[in-house]
């Protein structure tokens, strides 16, 4: 559509971007392709297509979980395979030699989903296309080398790239993550209004909770939040009342805390003690907030209890850590 839109009417464009794209449909060439998408469609909802779209988080739980999530929320199975088949029948071929437009093509080499020489073969057929390929990263374009990519896009639309600044705000926090106990299967149980609606009470039982501690609501994470506080005992106490708040509602969560240095990246934050946090997260049981030896240091004698859930390698994380549970 971008590219029918900007040969037939130049005047209105300025840039044209074109990202894993094709001029033909590669299911073009493949007589089997409707079989193959009837196939995908029995599927859809349970995050298959992550192997094709995302295949380098295809192997971790939470992640086909969300696109499943995804799936589900964003067509029905029918849907999808019209989508699919409709697409199919895409070919620009004829027009692209009437582009006129600046035009940059960008793919990655390891797209499983659209082949790299498809790419290849449609910056050539567009006159004075420029073509700029990466060598590795998935069809997903907000993952892999991303800031590369954009500072690309930036560079081709408005002749220079911004410089990421070396002067980062770090600070002294205590993170808390939180995740709802079996979130997708909950919602496929009560379905999506009833889910969302329960979802709703969680996020602002979250946010008035974070706030009545003094603590700053990152954001939401979809079933969960991510959270932060300049001391550590009012984030323990706010994820004990937390966990009461949505045992109330019936949503039992997975909490995770840890103190560390953070990186302060506008409305976001970065930096090893996050990933610790949600790897502390991830080792916690069910109604369980797990918390990292330095949290309990640092509130010794605060009258909050823990009990020593022993020592734990945590993913991507050198060294064994000591976690102990946080009870009232």
């Amino acid at each position: 559509m971008s590219i029918m839109f900007a040969a037939t009417y130049p005047d209105r464009v300025s840039h044209l971007v074109l990202y894993s794209g094709f001029a033909s449909s590669p299911a073009q060439r493949m007589d089997n392709y409707e079989e193959i998408v009837s196939e995908r469609a029995k599927a859809w909802g349970t995050g298959m297509l992550i192997k094709l779209i995302n295949p380098s988080r295809a192997r971790d739980p939470n992640a086909v979980s969300q696109f499943a999530k995804f799936e589900r929320l964003s067509a029905s199975p029918g849907a999808y395979r019209s989508l699919a088949l409709m697409n199919a029948s895409i070919d620009v071929r004829p027009i692209l030699s009437a582009v006129r437009v600046p035009t940059l093509v960008l793919h990655r080499r390891t797209d499983t989903l659209i082949s790299v020489e498809t790419g290849q073969d449609l910056a050539k057929q567009i006159p004075g296309a420029k073509y700029i390929e990466y060598p590795d990263g998935d069809h997903m374009m907000t993952f892999g080398d991303v800031e590369t990519l954009l500072g690309d896009v930036e560079e081709f639309i408005t002749g220079h790239r911004e410089i990421p600044s070396t002067d980062i705000e770090r600070v002294l926090a205590t993170v808390l993550f939180t995740d709802i106990v079996e979130s997708t299967r909950r919602a496929a149980d009560m379905g999506d209004q009833r889910w969302t609606h329960l979802l709703d009470m969680h996020d602002q039982l979250a946010k008035d909770l974070v706030e009545k501690h003094r603590g700053t609501l990152i954001k939401t994470t979809g079933d969960g939040i991510l959270a932060t506080f300049d001391g550590p005992g009012r984030a323990v106490r706010c994820a004990l009342a937390l966990r009461t708040a949505s045992r109330e509602i019936g949503l039992p969560l997975r909490e995770g805390l840890h103190t560390g240095e953070i990186e302060i990246r506008e409305r976001d934050i970065g930096g090893i003690a996050v990933h610790v946090a949600a790897r502390i997260m991830a080792q916690s049981r069910a109604d369980e907030i797990l918390v990292s030896r330095v949290v309990t240091d640092l509130v010794a004698g605060a009258g909050l209890k823990f009990f020593d859930r022993g020592s734990h390698q945590l993913k991507g994380i050198p060294g064994r850590w000591d976690l102990f549970a946080a009870s009232v």
